[in-house]
């Protein structure tokens, strides 16, 4: 059996947490809500549904 080179309740050095805090990184701003570019997919996809409907009822 091999002999285990640190005590049962020591944390190995392989494992466990980075020593020190990280820093956080900037809000990417509009580029990451990903919410105002789906709402902006849907209301094309109504504007351009709602042409082709318009033209089948015959506005336009």
């Amino acid at each position: 059996m091999a002999v285990p080179r640190n005590p049962p309740e020591e944390t190995p050095p392989a494992e466990g947490s980075i020593g020190e805090a990280h820093e956080e990184r900037a809000d990417g701003g509009l580029w990451e809500h990903p919410g105002l570019w789906t709402a902006l997919i849907v209301l094309g996809a109504l504007l351009v549904a709602g042409f082709f409907l318009a033209r089948i009822f015959g506005y336009g």
